[in-house]
């Protein structure tokens, strides 16, 4: 038979197993990935953490909060991708490239560029450019102009349509060729952040009145209750100083009996009166 001390043991251990077990969000991460999510999800009163196997990461969450663990994330653009750079796109892996391998690669770079700074400007949580420059025809009178579409995904606390100017000159002045008025921005706000349910929970913070009228309140409750227990204590006390004075001490009549000179009801001898006649004695 299994000890009542061993069974319970053996129980929290389960209970403490399973709390730790997590389940796993996204995996094949940069340690910058990580730690953003991890932390935006403490944020939000999310329990998270991340490990590392083989130089990549990977973010843990309890399987109870995978659900909102998900939508929180999506809503703050986390994990954030990963723009190629210049040298990653260019990085050769044979002797020789086709001119359309080339002017693809050029392209892209330069949208990677531009995306990333983009997506530096405060408030913007996604941010992606698309180039379409057509290659030079020699023989061509007049050349094809150049175009760009910009999206951005911004959060929605903030208003980036005032910066719609700025937005557009940063496109126009990176690519060449590119015309003002071809270049198309599109602004798209984020989902709202799930509301926490331990700040949903907490109480909202008192107005200086809410806390004076709460701290009143029990002050008047007690000086009420305090005057009630000296108003009791008060009428207790006159009722036994009424009941000695009523009530003869219990050593009266030894007292009146050893008086000289007063008969067995404290009254002097000349003064007692004769006790009543019974009825049918002359």
């Amino acid at each position: 038979m299994r000890h009542p001390v061993s069974t319970l043991l053996l129980c929290t251990l389960t209970v403490l197993l399973a709390a730790c077990s997590g389940q796993e969000l996204y995996s094949q991460l940069t340690e910058r990935q990580a730690n953003e999510m991890v932390a935006a999800l403490r944020s939000a009163g999310i329990s998270a953490d991340k490990q590392s196997q083989d130089g990549h990461f990977s973010v843990l969450t309890a399987s109870g909060d995978f659900s909102r663990a998900v939508q929180v994330l999506k809503a703050q653009g986390l994990p954030r991708e990963a723009f190629d750079t210049i040298g990653q796109v260019f990085k050769r892996e044979g002797f020789v490239s086709s001119p359309l391998e080339e002017h693809a690669r050029l392209l892209h770079a330069m949208s990677q560029e531009i995306s990333n700074t983009l997506a530096n400007i405060d408030g913007v949580v996604t941010a992606r450019v698309h180039l379409v420059v057509p290659e030079r025809n020699p023989l061509a009178d007049k050349p094809q102009p150049a175009a760009a579409s910009v999206f951005i995904k911004y959060r929605p606390d903030r208003d980036l349509s005032a910066q719609v100017t700025q937005i557009k000159a940063l496109v126009v002045n990176s690519v060449e060729g590119l015309a003002y008025d071809n270049v198309t921005v599109a602004l798209f706000p984020a989902d709202a952040m799930p509301e926490d349910a331990a700040k949903a929970a907490r109480p909202a913070a008192q107005t200086p009145a809410a806390r004076t009228a709460s701290l009143e309140t029990p002050l008047l409750t007690g000086s009420l209750a305090g005057a009630l227990a000296l108003g009791g204590g008060g009428v207790l006390w006159w009722r036994r100083r009424g009941n000695a004075r009523v009530l003869p001490p219990p050593n009266a009549a030894a007292l009146i009996a050893d008086t000289p000179g007063q008969g067995a009801m404290g009254l002097p001898e000349g003064l007692q009166t004769r006790p009543p006649r019974q009825k049918g004695r002359p």
